[in-house]
C-alpha cells in the first residue's frame, strides 16, 4: 500500500497549470497553490490577476507568497521518487499502463483489457472475482496489435505458406494444412536473416566510409598539390616582376642620363652666352656715355678702342644637339624579351622534368596490332611491313587502320612515356578509350575515344582534335613526351629536345581505361620506314 499512498500522494502536489509536480510552489490569496514561474506567467499573459483555479481577482499589488510546507513535501517526494528509481520501467521493458506520471514496470499483462500492469494496479485482477477470470500473461508490448481481429485471441503462431501471424483457432480453421511454426521459432530465423542484413549494411557502411576516407584523402592530395603549385608559382613570377621593375628601372636611368647630357651641354652654351652678352653690356654702357661726352678731346681719343668689338663666337652656327629617344623602349623590351626567353626555357624544362616523374613503363600489346604491323621482340618498336600476316581477328585488333594500343592500361592517376620519331616522315601518337571502335574506319577525335597528334607530309603537325589544328612548329621534334592526368582530364605532348608543350586537350573526359596510341603509318615504299620506339625516359643518348 506505500506504493499507491505515494501515487496518490503525487497527484496531490501537481501545479494546475503546468500539470506536472510544483517547482518553488507558492500560495495566493484564494489559498491555491501554483509554480511561482507558472503563475507570474500566467498573470503576465492575462493581463491581470486572478487565480486560474477558482477565477477570484486580486489586485496588482497583491505578492506571491512562498509555501515552505508543499515545498518540503515536494522535496520528501522528489527523494521517494529515486528510491523507487529501480521499479520504473526502463526502456525495452513493458510499462504499467494505469500508473500517472512517472511509469513504473509492468508485471502482467490481460488478454481480455489489453491493459498492463504493475504490482499495485494488478491488485485488482487478484482480488475483484469478475476480473479473476481474465487471462494474464507475461507483459506484452502493444497488446492490442498482437490480438487476432478475427478471434480475438493472441497471435502466437507463424504461418510460413502465407507469410502472417495466427492464433490457435486462424491455425485450426484455415492453417492447418500450412506450414505453421511458433513464433519464436519464426522470430529466431528471422533474427539470423537480420544478423545477415546487418552485417551486409556494416559491410556497406564500411566500403562508403573507406570511400570517404578516399575521397577526404584525394581532396587533401589535390590541394598540396596545388599548394604547391602556386608556391612554386610565387618565385617565379615574383623574379618576373623583377626582372620587369629592373629593365624599367634601367629604362627610366638610360632616358634620364640622355636627358641630362643634352641639359650639360646647354647649360655650357648658355653660360658662354650670358659671358658675351655681359661684356657686350659693358661696353655698349662705355660707348653710351663717350656718346655723350661735351669733351672733344677725351671722344676722339677713346672713341677708336670703343668701337673695335670684343671677340665673340658666331652663334649662328650654334645649335643645341637633341640626343634621340627613338628606338630606346624597343631595345629595352627586346633585352627584356631575350631574358624571359631565358626564363621560359627554364620553366618548360622544369614542367618537362615535373611530369617525368610519372614515367611508366609500356609495351605495345600484340593482341591490338594491325595484321601489317610488325612488333619488336621487346614489344618496344613497331613499323608497318607490306606482308599481311595472317592473325586471329579477335575483339581487341584493328582490323582496318594500321594503329596497335599498348599493353598496359591506366583509369586514374597520372602517367607519361617517350617515343622516338626520329627519321619519320608520318606518325600518330596519344592515347585511346579502351571503350573506342577498334573495327573498321577509325576516326581519330576526342569524341571517338581518341586524343592524338600526328605528323605528315614530314613537317606537317596536326592536333586531331575535331576540328582539327594545324601546330606551326619551329622544330621538328625527335622525341616525343605524352603526358596524361586521369582526373585533371588533360592530355600533353611534348618535345622532350626543346622541353616545348607541343599541344594539350583539356577538359577531357574519359571513361573507363585509357591506353597508349601508336601509328607508324605506311611505310611508303623506304620513306617512312623507320620505327616508332618507346624509349626509356632520362635515355643518355640525346637524339
Amino acid at each position: 500500500m506505500a506504493a499507491v499512498t505515494c501515487v496518490l500522494w503525487e497527484d496531490n502536489f501537481l501545479c494546475s497549470i503546468c500539470l506536472d509536480v510544483f517547482t518553488a510552489p507558492v500560495t495566493i490569496q484564494c489559498g491555491h497553490n501554483f509554480c511561482k514561474a507558472c503563475i507570474i506567467e500566467n498573470w503576465r499573459i492575462n493581463r491581470k490577476r486572478q487565480c486560474p483555479v477558482c477565477k477570484k481577482s486580486f489586485d496588482t499589488r497583491t505578492e506571491v507568497h512562498v509555501n515552505t510546507f508543499i515545498s518540503e513535501m515536494v522535496a520528501q517526494l522528489r527523494q521517494s521518487a529515486m528510491k523507487k528509481s529501480l521499479e520504473v520501467a526502463l526502456a525495452g521493458e513493458v510499462p504499467c499502463d494505469i500508473c500517472a506520471g512517472t511509469k513504473l514496470k509492468a508485471l502482467k499483462s490481460c488478454l481480455v483489457c489489453l491493459s498492463s500492469y504493475c504490482e499495485t494496479h494488478l491488485e485488482r485482477h487478484r482480488t475483484v472475482s469478475g476480473l479473476k477470470r481474465h487471462k494474464l500473461i507475461e507483459p506484452l508490448v502493444n497488446l492490442g496489435g498482437r490480438m487476432c481481429t478475427k478471434h480475438d485471441e493472441l497471435m502466437e503462431l507463424f504461418c510460413k505458406t502465407d507469410q502472417m501471424c495466427v492464433c490457435h483457432l486462424c491455425y485450426e480453421l484455415d492453417h492447418n494444412s500450412h506450414h505453421v511454426v511458433t513464433l519464436s521459432e519464426e522470430c529466431e530465423e528471422e533474427k539470423a536473416k537480420l544478423a545477415s542484413t546487418e552485417a551486409e549494411f556494416q559491410c556497406m557502411i564500411e566500403e562508403r566510409q573507406l570511400k570517404v576516407l578516399e575521397l577526404r584523402g584525394s581532396v587533401q592530395l589535390s590541394k598540396e598539390a596545388a599548394d604547391k603549385a602556386a608556391a612554386d608559382g610565387v618565385p617565379v613570377f615574383t623574379v618576373l616582376k623583377q626582372l620587369l621593375e629592373t629593365d624599367l628601372s634601367k629604362l627610366t636611368e638610360e632616358i634620364k642620363r640622355k636627358q641630362e647630357i643634352t641639359a650639360n651641354h646647354a647649360k655650357g652654351l648658355i653660360e658662354e652666352l650670358d659671358r658675351e652678352i655681359s661684356e657686350l653690356t659693358r661696353r655698349n654702357d662705355e660707348v653710351k656715355q663717350l656718346s655723350r661726352s661735351d669733351d672733344p678731346l677725351h671722344l676722339l681719343q677713346n672713341s677708336s678702342s670703343l668701337r673695335t668689338f670684343p671677340p665673340t663666337k658666331d652663334w649662328e652656327k650654334v645649335s643645341l644637339h637633341q640626343l634621340s629617344f627613338e628606338g630606346t623602349v624597343a631595345r629595352a623590351v627586346a633585352r627584356l624579351k631575350e631574358t624571359l626567353s631565358r626564363d621560359t626555357m627554364a620553366l618548360l624544362e622544369a614542367e618537362l622534368k615535373r611530369v617525368q616523374q610519372y614515367a611508366v613503363d609500356v609495351t605495345l600489346d600484340p593482341n591490338t596490332t594491325h595484321p601489317t604491323l610488325t612488333l619488336s621482340v621487346d614489344g618496344k618498336q613497331v613499323n608497318h611491313s607490306d606482308v599481311d600476316m595472317t592473325l586471329p581477328d579477335n575483339p581487341d585488333r584493328f582490323s582496318t587502320c594500321i594503329l596497335v594500343l599498348g599493353r598496359q592500361s591506366f583509369s586514374s592517376s597520372r602517367f607519361y612515356y617517350e617515343v622516338e620519331v626520329k627519321g619519320k616522315t608520318k606518325w600518330d601518337l596519344g592515347v585511346a578509350s579502351g571503350l573506342a571502335n577498334r573495327k573498321g574506319l577509325v576516326t581519330s577525335s576526342p569524341e571517338a575515344g581518341y586524343w592524338t597528334l600526328q605528323l605528315r607530309n614530314g613537317n606537317e603537325y596536326t592536333a586531331l582534335a575535331d576540328p582539327d589544328i594545324l601546330l606551326p612548329l619551329k622544330s621538328r621534334p625527335q622525341r616525343v613526351g605524352v603526358f596524361v592526368d586521369y582526373e585533371e582530364g588533360l592530355v600533353s605532348f611534348h618535345d622532350v629536345d626543346t622541353a616545348d608543350i607541343i599541344y594539350s586537350f583539356t577538359g577531357c573526359t574519359f571513361n573507363g581505361k585509357l591506353y597508349p596510341f601508336f601509328s607508324p603509318c605506311f611505310d611508303d615504299g623506304g620513306v617512312n620506314s623507320a620505327r616508332l620506339r618507346i624509349s626509356s625516359v632520362h635515355e643518355a643518348d640525346v637524339i
